[in-house]
């Protein structure tokens, strides 16, 4: 029972880190096109936001799942020696995660396919949403306490 309630975690804070990474990316896409001059309204933002969740979201998801499914269990394993920094190792494991592997993706595609992960800031918010993943991960799969 426990390791699939790991499981259903892993997949849940795969899920919130790529919704989450996917509303990030369109902010930034947008916020370009702005600065091209280009009027972005409240309906483009919705729509584009929407569009986006259900067209990138999926593939970043598989980029979020390969670095979790490392990331975790490393934070994990460091976790049974620092039980009171669980919730701290997995939330820093889930942002080292995303920028691992958009570091890795950026080394190897010759353009940088994620737009935000072109600027510092993008990666740091996109790290922010791989460390949401973690703390949630930690919180789902906490030691039961009845």
């Amino acid at each position: 029972m426990r390791k699939l309630r790991t499981a259903v975690a892993w997949f849940a804070a795969v899920l919130v880190t790529a919704a989450a990474g996917s509303v990030i990316q369109t902010q930034f896409n947008l916020a370009m096109i702005r600065r091209l001059g280009a009027p972005v309204s409240l309906t483009d933002r919705l729509e584009t936001t929407l569009h986006d969740l259900a067209g990138f979201a999926p593939t970043y998801a598989l980029l979020v799942a390969a670095g979790f499914l490392i990331a975790l269990p490393v934070s994990g394993l460091l976790a049974r020696s620092w039980p009171a920094g669980r919730m701290v190792l997995h939330a820093l494991a889930g942002g080292t995660a995303i920028v691992g592997a958009l570091l890795v993706m950026n080394a190897l595609l010759p353009v940088t396919t994620i737009g935000a992960a072109r600027f510092p800031s993008g990666i740091a918010s996109l790290a922010l949403s791989g460390m949401l993943g973690g703390l949630l991960f930690a919180f789902w799969t906490r030691p039961r306490t009845d």
